[in-house]
């Protein structure tokens, strides 16, 4: 596994900026992709629109192509497939991401969560968790939800 990653990440991310920061930005997204696999998968449902919705999260936020978003999207189910807690993920996170882009992350997952028109209270109650983990307020939690929730709207998606 950390050898399919170590390949993905030397061949799409790696080579297009030669940046000493490349490796840990590379941990940092598979992080958060592994975040966005684990609240589309939390309620049993993997609706189209949710990975379509991570898909484009991950394309406009990391500038991947379209393929390598797909590869990316592959490699965190793996990672949620082998993880023993969530802490890996947010931990990587927390050590990587400023607030501002921790707040960020929390409405993308929101995004997730909402992408398919339904707001399950499993979904809900893992985004409350990680908003603890990634040591995101109250308000801030709620703030992400409404932009979150005022993106669906835009996009003809009811929660």
């Amino acid at each position: 596994m950390i050898n399919k990653i170590k390949q993905f990440f030397s061949d799409h991310i790696a080579s297009a900026g030669n940046d000493s920061d490349a490796p840990r930005h590379t941990r940092a997204q598979i992080a958060a992709a592994a975040l966005f696999v684990e609240v589309m998968v939390i309620d049993a449902r993997t609706a189209p629109e949710e990975e379509n919705t991570i898909k484009n999260l991950l394309k406009r936020q990391f500038g991947l192509s379209a393929a390598e978003a797909e590869e990316l999207l592959n490699l965190a189910r793996q990672e949620v497939g082998e993880a023993t807690s969530l802490y890996q993920f947010t931990g990587l996170v927390n050590e990587q991401f400023s607030a501002s882009e921790k707040f960020d992350l929390l409405t993308q997952i929101w995004q997730v969560a909402l992408a398919d028109g339904l707001l399950d209270k499993y979904e809900e109650g893992l985004i409350r968790r990680l908003a603890d983990l990634l040591h995101i307020g109250h308000s801030q939690y709620i703030k992400a939800k409404h932009r979150a929730r005022e993106f669906a709207a835009k996009n003809h998606l009811t929660p």
